[in-house]
């Protein structure tokens, strides 16, 4: 019977306490040892996430447009055109939208970064008339109740639920696939990570390197151009 790794663990700490290590010590140290114990390094197989395809998609929609409720309505839009993360919606407010440039300002989204996000022009419309809207109720943030109180991921992702077990999807709907389907998308359509990453957020050192060479202006064209093609 294998003595409980607590317990070895405690024997291994009252080893190294004299060595002072760091953790390129430790990193080192096991490394050595699973090379005595002739022990291979083993990962999980990471699964793929779920993308539901554009007719599932559209049909999702068609529920939503029916039920004419115009804030879900912009709320999915712009979680669809955008592929931000629901933290991130929900902390957008009026003044982060700018209809000069089609663009939204996320300040502090994963890891604490700001950036810059496009919405198609087509949206603009309804994004103005929706956003003069709540202004004119004194919102703050762009998606608010009907208490002032800013909506929380918790119910985003419960509005997008509610929407998917209503049209009978197979898979429940979440801003993340939402965000997965959209770059996705822009994947197939031929878009460079180049021209994606500025948006989606990611922080690929890699990629980054390739993306310092770009202009925000350069990759705005090509999304407003492929998202004349976008099926919803």
């Amino acid at each position: 019977m294998r003595t409980p790794t607590k317990e070895v663990a405690k024997k291994i700490c009252r080893l190294l306490r004299d060595e002072r290590p760091d953790y390129i010590y430790l990193r080192d140290l096991f490394k050595q040892v699973r090379h005595e114990l002739n022990i291979t390094v083993t990962t999980t197989t990471k699964r793929l996430p779920y993308v539901p395809t554009e007719a599932a998609l559209k049909k999702y929609y068609d529920l939503v447009w029916s039920i004419q409720n115009t804030q879900h309505m912009i709320v999915i839009k712009l979680l669809l055109y955008t592929g931000i993360r629901v933290q991130e919606l929900v902390n957008i407010k009026l003044q982060d939208v700018d209809f000069s440039r089609y663009q939204i300002r996320i300040n502090e989204g994963k890891g604490g970064k700001d950036r810059i996000v496009p919405f198609p022009q087509s949206f603009g419309e309804s994004l103005m008339l929706y956003l003069k809207n709540e202004h004119e109720k004194g919102a703050r943030y762009l998606f608010e109740s009907n208490r002032k109180k800013p909506f929380t991921p918790r119910g985003i992702r419960k509005i997008l639920a509610n929407y998917a077990q209503e049209v009978g999807m197979e898979e429940s709907l979440s801003p993340h696939k939402l965000r997965h389907f959209l770059l996705t998308w822009l994947k197939k359509q031929g878009i460079d990570d180049a021209l994606i990453q500025p948006y989606s957020g990611h922080a690929s050192r890699k990629s980054l390197e390739i993306y310092s060479k770009l202009s925000l202006n350069e990759a705005q064209a090509v999304y407003n151009d492929v998202m004349s093609r976008f099926p919803i």
